[in-house]
């Protein structure tokens, strides 16, 4: 099976083929997702084949509105209705206890709740509208590797395996979005992302924001808890410090093969980097380098290939929270030591 890829003008065709039980990759503001039709459990099960994603990791069903979610969720707080009206449209997914049996196991991972997100991508909602149905829609790649921000990132990974991709170019936050479990006594981050812990204590209160990872037992409520994800075909080095750049690439000369080094246009711009190293830019700042790390990773794999890669760290605070989430998933844990 070719993949086709669909321009914005072919939206009803790229509906047709949701309707028809196939699976179609669309373009949110965050990262490519991966859709079906979230009512059609043959459907659904198809995105972990395609994939190769554990049955145990639910998804996330990608909704037009709050209307949509009322259908499928119990009814919602005050504090979740005071998200809904300050974020969505955006990069933050909500987590609700269901209303029994209305949506499959096979989108829930066999929980009693599931995850809902009202995506800022004009393009996928008129997708949403025409197809009928809410859609299923964690990132569209090969499970672990690089989440996609540009339709040829999809294109990739899934040629053959679905049967098409609605093309909308390059996404424009570039990490996945926030997940809050709103189904505890106190609204709990489970992923961080474009939505900052800030901004969401503003909207309710209190918010906790330590539970990002489960146990091997454990089935994961949202997406990118407990499986590796993020990784590169080079193994990624984080540099933490300014100041230890110059030793991290004094250890980049010493290796026999090409590094690649991520990293903000002023620092790319004030050291010598060695003869062996291909650099990618993040940027001038951290909201650039959260839109660009994906495609960097994704830069080494496709287009440049490396046998390691030295990225950029920051303070894991605000947008950072989520920048170092992905990278540390991206790395293994690993940091530069000199």
């Amino acid at each position: 099976m070719e993949t086709k890829i669909f321009q914005p003008n072919q939206i009803n065709e790229a509906a047709a083929a949701i309707q028809a039980g196939e699976l179609v990759a669309f373009p949110t503001e965050t990262v490519y997702g991966l859709g079906a039709d979230a009512t059609n459990e043959a459907a659904v099960k198809q995105v972990y084949l395609a994939k190769g994603r554990p049955s145990d990791n639910p998804l996330i069903v990608h909704v037009t509105g709050e209307d949509t979610v009322k259908q499928y969720a119990q009814p919602l707080s005050a504090k979740a209705e005071a998200l809904i009206k300050a974020f969505w449209p955006g990069p933050l997914t909500l987590i609700f206890k269901l209303q029994p049996g209305k949506l499959s196991k096979a989108v829930t991972g066999g929980l009693a709740t599931a995850a809902f997100r009202n995506p800022a991508n004009q393009v996928t909602l008129d997708l949403i509208k025409a197809a009928g149905v809410p859609l299923v829609g964690p990132s569209a790649n090969t499970s672990g590797k690089p989440s996609p921000t540009l339709a040829k990132h999809v294109y990739h990974d899934l040629n053959g395996k679905i049967a098409g991709i609605l093309d909308d170019g390059p996404t424009k936050v570039g990490v996945e979005s926030t997940v809050l479990d709103m189904s505890t006594e106190v609204p709990t981050i489970l992923r961080p992302g474009g939505v900052t812990e800030e901004q969401l204590e503003a909207v309710i209160g209190t918010v906790q924001s330590n539970h990002h990872k489960v146990g091997k037992g454990e089935i994961p409520k949202a997406p990118g808890m407990k499986y590796k994800h993020y990784a590169p075909n080079a193994q990624v080095t984080i540099v933490d410090d300014e100041a230890d750049w110059p030793a991290a690439l004094a250890w980049a000369a010493q290796q026999s093969e090409t590094i690649g080094v991520m990293a903000l246009d002023h620092t790319l711009a004030q050291e010598t980097l060695p003869t062996n190293t291909e650099a990618f830019s993040l940027g001038a700042d951290l909201a650039s380098a959260s839109h660009r790390l994906f495609a960097g990773l994704r830069h080494y794999d496709l287009e440049s290939p490396v046998t390691g890669i030295l990225a950029q760290g920051f303070a894991p605070e605000g947008l950072g929270a989520a920048y170092m989430n992905r990278l540390n998933k991206s790395a293994g844990q690993q940091h530069f030591a000199k």
